[in-house]
């Protein structure tokens, strides 16, 4: 009888450690984070006689931080050795600036191909042919921008990309799951204080003094089992919350 208890009980420890050991390997995976690379920089592109300069004004650019669209306005110089007009627009510098557009020009934002906004331009007044759009993104990912309207007496229709906006857990200190992650941890210590008492009472059954339960405690083993894909539950939702 005795040498079955010990079987039970040893049993029961190899379980736990076992369950231990997936857990370790659970959070490196879910709690690894994945640092993507946050965009910098500006788009250029022309419409006619025209070099189009756009970018964020605040960088990075995160969802839920009122920001601006930058845009810049310049007369396009001719490049005798670029026929592409882009790229002719991309070897030069921002000069000159075209005034006079905030009333004939506006910036339509677009996200996910459903949803637009319109916005009106606002000058820049240290800086000719400079103008700002003010927006709030509250999603990350990456939108449109429409210019639609009129440089002066050219017509514009043109559709650009400004950098990706990135999500605003990259600047957030201290993240606001720190205590449900704390939870997480307490949890497993609870774990590592129930197998330490297992490991205790085989060292006791050593002791033929001591008296020895005859039964295997099945429901200990199903009580941490379920504890623990609660925990990995929680994990997840917790993950996601933050992804969203």
């Amino acid at each position: 009888m005795t040498g079955t208890i010990i079987k039970n009980n040893i049993f029961k420890i190899r379980f736990n450690f076992l369950i231990m050991k997936y857990i370790v390997l659970i959070l490196s995976l879910l709690l690894i984070p994945s640092f993507a690379g946050i965009a910098y920089g500006h788009t250029v592109d022309a419409v006619g006689e025209y070099r189009v300069e756009i970018g964020w004004m605040n960088e990075p650019v995160v969802s839920g931080e009122t920001n601006a669209l930058e845009l810049y306005i310049s007369p396009l110089v001719d490049c005798p050795d670029i026929s592409i007009s882009m790229e002719c627009a991309n070897s030069q510098e921002f000069q000159n600036g075209i005034e006079g557009l905030r009333k004939l020009l506006k910036v339509q934002f677009v996200y996910d191909k459903t949803q637009t906004i319109t916005l009106p331009l606002v000058d820049d007044h240290d800086v000719p042919g400079k103008y700002y759009a003010f927006i709030t993104p509250t999603v990350s990912g990456y939108f449109q921008a429409n210019l639609i309207g009129k440089f002066l007496d050219t017509p514009v229709n043109l559709s650009m990309h400004p950098p990706p906006i990135a999500e605003r857990s990259y600047i957030e200190f201290p993240e606001l799951a720190d205590l449900a992650l704390t939870k997480v941890i307490d949890d497993n210590t609870k774990l590592v204080e129930r197998i330490t008492f297992l490991e205790n009472s085989v060292k006791n059954l050593e002791n033929p003094s001591n008296q020895i339960q005859n039964e295997f405690d099945v429901n200990d083993i199903w009580g941490t089992a379920i504890g623990i894909i609660a925990i990995i539950i929680a994990i997840i939702a917790l993950i996601k919350t933050r992804k969203n």
